[in-house]
This record gives structure tokens, sequence and C-alpha cells, in this order.
């Protein structure tokens, strides 16, 4: 009956929802969103509305959006969708049944902004910062690695690919045809990643190698042993050598001095600027060119693995979990797609430490 509180009505809607275990409200509980709101505002620039015109949405509402689709792997209409569809989605929002959703050129456009503003890295540093403020501090060293983030393989020419290794742009490979060259990523690359074979007892089959050709941008990150959230990022195009970006992700806000990582850190210059900076390397130790590896080597080796695997639990989350895959075009979107991934993985991160702190 009309006015009539009943099973359909909002209200018990939403209270089925959080008695359901609505994970979306636990996150809009714990993330302190009003931290963002000062760089989002930086980043902006908007005017103060004497001009008229229709008031533009929240930012930390539009930032809250951008969490759902990195979370949910969504592509900007299917976002316009799922927020009229989903009341959960609505209430993350903070939306009520009759206010206006951002349509998918909004939410383009305000990621575009952010993108041009370089926004993302002062975001995932304010959030670093409110860590820290709150006892989530860096501590036991951090352990770096870097994984591959898919995007669309390109269909060109031997010609075409040879103007985008001699750093050609866009424009330069594709003059006469605009359109065909607004949809040519040229800062992606290819690299192949290898499988080695393992040993198999005598007798049986031998295994060989695997060579994985891979195309796309890498994702290179810190985490600190003790928390294992992600303390420092970098993006590359997927052929950069993961090695020669250590300098870049190894900080100096942990509470210990150890470093891991895999053999693609293994080199004199990374061990001597980890020393020179009051760093100490847990770097694994290649195998010696035409020689078995010593014992003793080996079994350092293992010891290293045990804590450095951690780091791949933010790879399996962002890339098996929210299906991060870069659909956008150029190293700068990419990087925003990328940092929003890690900052999104740190606030699940939070949620999870806070539940195992919370008493029994």
């Amino acid at each position: 009956m009309s006015g009539q509180a009943g099973f359909w009505d909002v209200d018990d809607r939403y209270e089925l929802l959080s008695r359901s275990g609505d994970p979306l409200e636990s996150l809009e509980r714990i993330v302190p969103w009003d931290v963002f709101r000062k760089p989002l505002a930086k980043a902006l620039k908007r005017s103060d509305g004497a001009k008229g015109g229709r008031p533009p949405f929240d930012s930390v509402m539009m930032f809250k959006v951008l969490v759902l689709q990195t979370l949910y792997n969504l592509g900007d209409d299917q976002t316009e969708f799922m927020i009229n569809d989903r009341l959960s989605f609505m209430r993350f929002l903070g939306l009520r049944l009759g206010d206006k959703v951002p349509d998918a050129k909004t939410i383009w456009l305000f990621r575009e902004h952010l993108t041009q503003a370089s926004a993302v890295d002062n975001l995932f540093a304010r959030f670093d910062k409110h860590l820290a403020k709150n006892g989530y501090l860096a501590m036991g060293g951090q352990l770096v690695d870097a994984t591959i983030v898919a995007a669309p393989k390109q269909r060109i020419t031997k010609d075409e690919k040879a103007a985008i290794k001699a750093g050609k742009t866009v424009d330069e490979i594709w003059p006469d045809e605009p359109n065909k060259a607004a949809q040519k990523d040229v800062s992606a690359r290819w690299t192949v990643k290898y499988s080695k074979a393992k040993a198999v007892p005598d007798g049986q089959k031998l295994q060989r190698d695997i060579a994985i050709p891979s195309f796309g941008y890498k994702n290179h990150i810190a985490i600190d042993r003790e928390l294992g959230l992600i303390r420092s990022w970098k993006v590359t195009d997927a052929a950069r050598y993961d090695g020669a970006q250590l300098a870049d992700l190894a900080t100096r806000n942990n509470t210990a001095s150890g470093v891991w990582a895999d053999t693609a850190y293994c080199s004199k210059k990374n061990k001597a600027w980890l020393a020179k900076n009051g760093f100490h390397s847990h770097i694994h130790t290649k195998k010696p060119k035409g020689r078995d590896m010593s014992g003793r080597a080996r079994e350092a080796n293992i010891r290293r693995s045990r804590i450095r695997s951690f780091v791949e639990h933010p790879f399996a989350r962002i890339k098996n979990v929210m299906g991060l895959f870069i659909r956008t075009i150029g190293i700068k979107r990419a990087t925003t797609k990328i940092g929003l991934a890690n900052l999104v993985y740190n606030f699940q991160r939070m949620m999870w430490i806070n539940r195992k702190r919370a008493p029994a």
C-alpha cells in the first residue's frame, strides 16, 4: 500500500545490506575520505561558481567513484550503470535515490583532470602520511618487486614499430590519420618473461624453459615487511629493467634497513647504492654462469625467498581480484590507473590490519 513501509523500503534494504556484510560500508567507515579533499582541490582548480552554470559534483564523491571503478574493474559506462543500479554503490557515494548520478563523460573528465595534474602521486602520499600519523608505520624493512600490467596489443607495421622505437610521436607517425593516431599507445612496450623449468627426476621427460611475450606497463612497488602496505611505487613501460628502478623505490622512512629483492636487482651498482645510503642488502644471489650455485648460496636464497615472497600478495590482489588491465592510451593515464590500484590496495590492506588487530 502507498506510504506503508515494507520489505522494499530503502532503509530496510540498507539494513539488509549491512547485515549481509557490505564491504563498501566498511570501506566508507575506515578510510578518512576528507584527507583527499585538499589534494583533489589543488588538482582540479575549479572556479568559485561566480560565472554560473551547473555546480560540479563533490570532488571526494567523484574520487570514490574512481575507487569503485578500480575495485570492480569497471569502465566509465559500466560505472554509470552500476551506480544507478546498486544501492550499495549509492550508499557508498552518499547519494539518495533522487540524486543525479555522474555520467560516463563526467567520470572520464574527472579522471583526465587528475591525470593531467599528476594528482595520484599526491593522493597516495597524503594517505601514506595518514597511515604513519595513525600508527601504521613502515617497519621491518622493505620488499621490492615489479609486475607486468597488460594493455591491448597494438596492430602496427614494421615501419611503424621502428618509428615508435625511435621515439616519434603519434602525430609524426600517422600525420594524416588523426583517428588512428588517437587509438595508438606508443608508450607501452613488449617484453619477454621467462619461466625456468623445474628439475625432474632421472628418466622423466625434461621440461623446457618458457618465454612469454607480454605487452603493456610495469608496476614497480616496495612494501613494508611488517604490515604489507605499499609504501612507494613507480610506473614504467614493460621493457624497463626492474633492477634499474631500485633507487626510486627504497625509502628511508622504514624503521629497519633491510631490503629484499630477487635476482633482477642483483648488481654491483645496486649493492653499492644500498650500502652508501644505509640499507642492508638481502638481494638474491645470481647463479654463476656455467657453474652450479653453491649450497650455501642456495640456502641463503631460500631464506630470503621466505620473506621476499610476501611482495607477491599485492600483485595477486591488484591483478587477479581487481582485474587491473590498462585500457587507456599513454603512460600518464596508465600511471593514474595503476596508482589508483595501489592506493585502493592500501585501503583494503588497512581494513584487513584493523580486523586482525581487533580483539576477539
